[in-house]
């Protein structure tokens, strides 16, 4: 059990004015009733109080009663209990993503890096278990995002993602290397990156073959993505005259990427348009599922009903003694 809680309790403040009602209440008895002055008691110090006068406050203090338990059933008081033994056997993921000037290619809607963004968005909201982290290349490698289960965040740093940040070039063993370096260390029952890019290797300080041997020594499996059209792709870019367009050639190494795959026992994909991309993290993400057992229970119980029939009672009660039986005539 949890305990008891309120939906609420800033109404609870009321309950202020009950002890202003049980003071106004003894006040208003002893102004009820007239004064004299009498000399001596002698003759009726022996008299005792009938019970209706010793209870002639008793309506008064059920109405006061009343007041408060009202006052308690309207901030909706209720119970929790919970009971929850999870089991989470998460998967830690590294996106690598390619931010090199030529992922502005319009082959896909509005771009690719848009669209590679979008796609993946959509999967790192789906891995609600798994901790994900984003690391982006072009010419060299940086961490966008470590990885993290507060996929909130990595939201947002892929959404300020944007081409020409780092150097130009596309260093995919630079991208690789830092991304292994990121998860080598986990304790997670598996560990995944997930590579994406529309080039070939042209800079960096580090090969690509040699990035993936790493990631095999850490039973890391490495699923690499080849985006762009096959032949030509529009490519805009700026002149004095403002954005212009051109058609340019799409080159993907994807015997690199294959093999990269292959070493690492992931798999290589080529996404061609926004749809292909989407089909391929779809797919990604049911061969990377987590293995979780789960046995829950939670359970609320609102008491503010019952609270109120229990005022309708006091109420009625207060009813039949203050205008029947404790009924005092002046």
């Amino acid at each position: 059990m949890s305990g008891l809680s309120f939906s609420y309790p800033y109404l609870l403040w009321l309950l202020i004015i009950v002890p202003f009602l049980v003071f106004y209440t003894i006040w208003k008895d002893k102004s009820r009733y007239a004064h004299i002055k009498y000399s001596d008691f002698n003759q009726i110090s022996n008299m005792s109080k009938t019970w209706r006068i010793r209870l002639r406050f008793l309506p008064d203090f059920l109405r006061i009663l009343a007041i408060a338990i009202l006052i308690i059933a309207i901030a909706r008081p209720h119970f929790s209990f919970s009971r929850n033994n999870k089991d989470v056997m998460g998967i830690d993921i590294v996106l690598a993503m390619d931010v090199s000037p030529s992922m502005l290619a319009e082959d896909f809607s509005p771009n690719r890096l848009e669209g590679a963004k979008k796609v993946a968005k959509d999967f790192i909201l789906n891995r609600t278990n798994d901790e994900i982290g984003l690391v982006v290349f072009s010419g060299e490698a940086f961490t966008q995002c470590p990885p993290t289960v507060d996929h909130g965040v990595l939201v947002d740093l892929l959404s300020k993602t944007n081409c020409g940040d780092l150097q130009d070039g596309t260093a995919i063993g630079d991208g690789l290397a830092v991304s292994v370096n990121r998860i080598k260390d986990s304790k997670a029952k598996s560990k995944v990156i997930i590579l994406l890019t529309d080039g070939v290797n042209n800079s960096g300080q580090i090969d690509p073959l040699s990035a993936a041997t790493f990631a095999k020594q850490f039973g890391i499996r490495v699923y690499t993505i080849g985006i762009g059209t096959r032949g030509k792709a529009i490519y805009p870019y700026r002149t004095p005259f403002g954005i212009q367009r051109q058609q340019v050639d799409v080159e993907i190494d994807e015997d690199l990427l294959k093999n990269i795959a292959k070493e690492t026992g992931g798999t290589y994909f080529r996404s061609t348009k926004n749809s292909s991309l989407e089909e391929i993290f779809k797919e990604i993400d049911s061969m990377e599922k987590s293995i979780i057992n789960v046995s829950s229970y939670q359970q609320n119980n609102d008491i503010g009903d019952s609270l109120s029939l229990i005022v309708v009672l006091i109420l009625i009660l207060d009813c039949v003694l203050r205008y029947g039986i404790l009924r005092i005539k002046y």
